[in-house]
């Protein structure tokens, strides 16, 4: 939980615990949560129903794990941590035990630079007993004590104005709203800063005293902070805004900088990521410039807290260690601590998990603070769990009761219980699951000392106790969490009525404060609990309630840091998911081409959400066309295929030209599935061998055997995928069905989704191609001598412009695209996609061109210009290996690059096989009679032919993404 700085007879002097955005937990719940105010009753029989006995085995349990939200992450002296803010990239959405959706690590602190010397002489309170007060009401709020620190404030309140100081009482009034605000009691800290607000405005405009300004600059960063946990980023803007003029005038830098990185923060907010970068940058040479002090590496760290939220994790790794740095020559041992906990995350974001529980281990030894040491703990016990370090876990366990029982009632030690509630209900899930462990959770547990009393009583206990105190702080965001993570260990007690009763008063909780980050999961809970119970209908329509509120939060889920994507698939992927077998289980027993209809629906929106996720924006936001008006009037001739991977099944709807949609299943194990594809990845590259053969039929009778007669019947020509999960990583060219590859019976393309941008033909009068590669070695790459014959090929069979080699620089490529229109930009160059669009670049003379930077070189990110890039190819680029979703990175460049489609490789392909494909597809292209796939199969089967390369590692990784036509 953050701790804003309070001022205590001057406003300069704060302890230095208070100073940092220090990152507290990366808690699994939203912590974006930590503000909102109702009362509510908890029926005392709802933890005496916990029975001794669980029956959990192979019960799949999926609610708040994995949450942790901090929607807010201000910078400043008095900054806030927001209530109601929607989670940003939810999503979506990290390493397992994973921030979530679009969180921000719950302990990102205001970066307090500390102005310990600062002491206005008319600030100093004029009565005793009022500088008694505000010392006293500042220690409680350092220890976490807000309750009683806002009666202590209100004493002083009530004391200043009988002293007439306005200063002195705005002043009090600020540290009013900062102690309400960690109370969850918005209106009372609304009302508060308003009144000091006002009191400044009737001070003589001409009274510029340093104090004045100082108090100012103050009031309006927790007035921004304010407006912004209210979902007002525009206006929060403008308040920090007016505070960095205020800090100007004061001659305060550091001032300056706190204020740059919440306007930052808001500009996040508002969907202006690239200018909030470019501020965080300019952030950067501000402090770079400065000496090192203490707030210097306050500063570091809070840039590197805001890297690691836009995922930028090298970055914030680099940025963190120089203000740990910084910290250690003060040396500072809370700045040490704070910087080694915001390491602690971008390790477990980096999916360097090992590093990441060391760091935690350090700030742990490190902190003297009992909520940043218990934090640690629970971060460490969480990866632990997830490592399957089972030993070192039940050593950790019994440590963290006695200090969870120590802390003072507050949001923080709330968050903190539930989330070792989640922690503990995963582990006992997981020791049930893994076979080899063969000790029960009771004796893992250790939470009791009674004999007998078992792990998930003592998990309901420790739940009730936060409801019980949620309640009392009238936190509804807290009690909705804390009701429905009990609700979520009653599902998995088996006790379905009692557990729906609980996620019931959960979601109406969510609901009441407009809180949709939280109603999804209760959604999609109840979703579950209703299905147990045979409630069909009543399922399907929770579960649509879930994804509906999902969609109302897409600008929201996708503004999160890249590690997120694991806390996607945990938190929000699961939830399309589950919709969907839920659908095609009820179509398989009742043809329903309703349910077919929304099943299709679903897997189309959870690969956008997949795309939103992988670039952190909106990707898809022109005005599209329904791939379905497309093979129904403009190519006949395609089908449009969707292999859809479930736990149980490889089920797959089809669609044919001017037909219903048709569904086929095979009863299969996920695990299964997805281990066969795994493996035919790896053998298809191996290119002598064919032990690929036996598993690529396999696939065939998964995908392709099932809807060969509908195919056959139809006439079509043409196969449109679909794909779904691993899939991707499979070329479809090189299935086989015993006889033959689909790739010599059918051209083959894929797109990500059922809207279609602008489905015309490429004008093959107008071709035009901008060619760019290296043929020599650069950054330690191995050369690729064919580029430069492949260049000259194509060059000879359409009007190009070449860029090879050390012509072949960013700058150079820039110039080149502005100074003419090239329907066709073709890439021979290494590159990689990644599941991180951070990692996904292809190389240059000069550089390396990440997947972003390359939207913004194309500049037609509009695809409604009359002049798009029709077709991106990418010929020497392959996915990273052993990224499972790395082919998402290929739709990914489709769609940012603004490229109608792209052709792209997804394995390291042969150079010189490369150059002679290339040449047959650009002859191919030229005969305007056929489509930009069936010139690719026809370049395909004409290397396939050759006996020397008929193996699919030479032919199958190229793939059309996107337009076909």
């Amino acid at each position: 939980m953050v701790k804003k700085k309070i001022y205590c007879g001057s406003i300069g002097r704060v302890n230095r615990k208070s100073l940092g955005l220090r990152i507290k937990r990366w808690i699994r719940l939203p912590l974006i949560a930590l503000l909102t105010a109702l009362l509510c009753n908890l029926v005392p029989p709802v933890l005496a129903k916990i029975p001794q006995t669980l029956k959990v085995e192979g019960l799949e349990v999926e609610g708040v794990e994995g949450l942790k939200v901090e929607r807010l992450n201000v910078e400043g002296d008095i900054a806030l941590k927001g209530t109601n803010l929607k989670p940003a990239n939810l999503p979506y959405s990290n390493a397992k035990g994973e921030q979530a959706v679009n969180f921000k690590p719950d302990n990102f602190k205001p970066a307090n630079f500390k102005p310990d010397n600062f002491k206005p002489a008319n600030l100093q309170p004029a009565n005793f007993k009022i500088s008694t007060l505000l010392k006293q009401g500042k220690g409680l709020y350092d220890s976490g004590r807000f309750a009683e620190a806002v009666d202590v404030l209100e004493q002083a309140l009530e004391s200043n104005q009988t002293q007439g100081d306005q200063l002195s009482e705005a002043m009090v009034l600020s540290n009013l709203s900062l102690a309400y605000q960690q109370l969850g009691l918005w209106t009372q800290a609304k009302n508060a800063i308003a009144n000091s607000e006002k009191i400044l405005r009737s001070i003589k405009t001409t009274d510029k005293s340093t104090a004045y300004l100082q108090v100012l600059a103050q009031s309006l960063m927790i007035k921004g902070s304010i407006e912004l946990g209210s979902s007002e980023a525009k206006a929060a803007m403008e308040s920090w805004e007016q505070a960095a003029v205020t800090y100007g005038e004061l001659g305060d830098e550091a001032g300056q900088i706190r204020s740059r990185i919440n306007i930052a923060q808001a500009l996040q907010e508002l969907g202006m990521y690239k200018r909030a970068l470019n501020l965080l940058n300019q952030v950067e040479e501000s402090l770079t410039a400065q000496p090192d002090s203490l707030n210097k590496a306050i500063g570091l760290r809070s840039l590197g807290n805001m890297r690691q939220l836009v995922g930028e994790l090298s970055q914030s790794r680099e940025t963190l260690e120089k203000s740990l740095e910084i910290a250690r020559n003060l040396p500072s041992s809370e700045e040490i601590s704070a910087t080694l906990f915001s390491l602690g995350n971008t390790a477990q974001a980096q999916q360097e998990l090992d590093e990441a529980i060391d760091y935690y281990q350090q700030a742990f030894n490190e902190s003297t603070d009992p909520i940043t040491k218990l934090e640690a703990q629970l971060n460490q016990l969480s990866l632990l769990i997830d490592t399957k370090r089972i030993k070192q876990a039940q050593a950790l366990i019994p440590q963290i009761p006695p200090q969870l029982e120590s802390l003072p009632l507050s949001r923080s030690s709330i968050y903190l219980r539930i989330n070792f509630a989640q922690s503990l209900m995963k582990d006992e899930v997981r020791s049930i699951k893994d076979e080899r462990n063969v000790q029960t959770s009771a004796k893992r547990l250790q939470l009791s000392a009674k004999t007998g009393v078992e792990p998930s009583y003592e998990i309901a206990k420790i739940l009730a106790t936060a409801v019980q105190q949620a309640k009392a702080l009238g936190d509804k965001r807290a009690e909705a969490y804390a009701l429905g993570s009990l609700g979520q260990l009653y599902q998995k007690n088996q006790q379905l009525p009692e557990s729906q009763d609980l996620t019931q008063q959960a979601l109406k909780l969510a609901q009441e404060i407009n809180a949709p980050d939280i109603s999804y999961r209760w959604q999609w809970q109840l979703g579950r609990i209703l299905k147990q119970q045979g409630e069909e209908q009543n399922a399907i329509a929770a579960y649509t309630e879930a994804v509906n509120t999902l969609k109302s939060l897409r600008s929201d889920l996708v503004a999160v840091n890249q590690e997120v994507r694991f806390t996607f698939r945990e938190s929000v992927e699961p939830v399309y998911r589950e919709f969907v077998q839920l659908l095609l289980q009820s179509d398989s027993r009742n043809s329903n081409p309703d349910n077919l209809e929304k099943a299709r629906e679903i897997i189309e929106s959870l690969q956008l959400a997949e795309l939103d996720n992988y670039f952190r924006s909106a990707c898809l936001n022109a005005t599209p066309v329904v791939i379905d008006q497309v093979i129904d009037q403009v190519d006949t001739k395609a089908a449009l295929i969707y292999p859809i991977i479930l736990p149980e099944s490889v089920d797959i709807i089809i669609r044919l030209p001017q037909q219903q949609l048709r569904h086929y299943r095979t009863e299969l194990p996920q695990d299964q599935t997805e281990s066969t594809l795994e493996e035919l990845r790896k053998f298809l590259q191996q290119v002598h061998r064919r032990a690929f053969l036996p598993m690529s039929q396999q696939v065939y009778n998964w995908v392709i055997r099932p809807i060969e007669e509908d195919l056959a019947n139809s006439q079509v020509d043409t196969l449109v995928f679909v794909l779904d999960g691993a899939l991707r990583n499979i070329p479809m060219a090189a299935l086989h069905d015993g006889k033959q590859y689909l790739v010599e019976k059918y051209s083959i393309a894929l797109t990500p989704g059922l809207d279609l941008m602008n489905p015309e033909r490429l004008v093959r009068e107008d071709i035009k191609v901008l060619t760019a590669g290296l043929s020599e070695s650069r950054r330690g790459s191995v050369p690729l001598p064919f580029v430069e014959v492949e260049l000259e090929k194509i060059k000879a069979q359409v009007p190009s412009e070449i860029l090879l080699n050390q012509d072949f620089t960013e700058t150079r490529f820039e110039n080149s695209l502005e100074a003419a229109t090239f329907p066709v930009v073709h890439i021979a160059s290494h590159g990689q996609f990644s599941s991180e669009a951070q990692k996904t670049f292809i190389m240059t003379w000069d550089s390396n061109i990440n997947v972003t930077e390359l939207k913004e070189l194309l500049q037609t990110t509009d695809l409604r210009q009359p002049t798009p890039i029709e077709l991106l190819v990418l010929s020497a680029c392959q996915t990273a290996t052993g990224d499972k979703r790395a082919a998402l990175g290929i739709a990914g460049v489709a769609i940012e690059a603004g490229a109608r489609s792209t052709l792209a490789t997804i394995w390291l392909v042969d150079d010189e096989v490369t150059a002679v494909l290339m040449n047959r597809f650009y002859q191919e292209l030229t005969d305007k009679s056929i489509s930009k796939a069936e010139a690719l199969n026809r370049a395909q089967k004409s290397i396939l032919q050759d006996p020397s390369y008929e193996h699919p590692y030479f032919w199958a990784p190229y793939i059309m993404v996107g337009n076909w036509l």
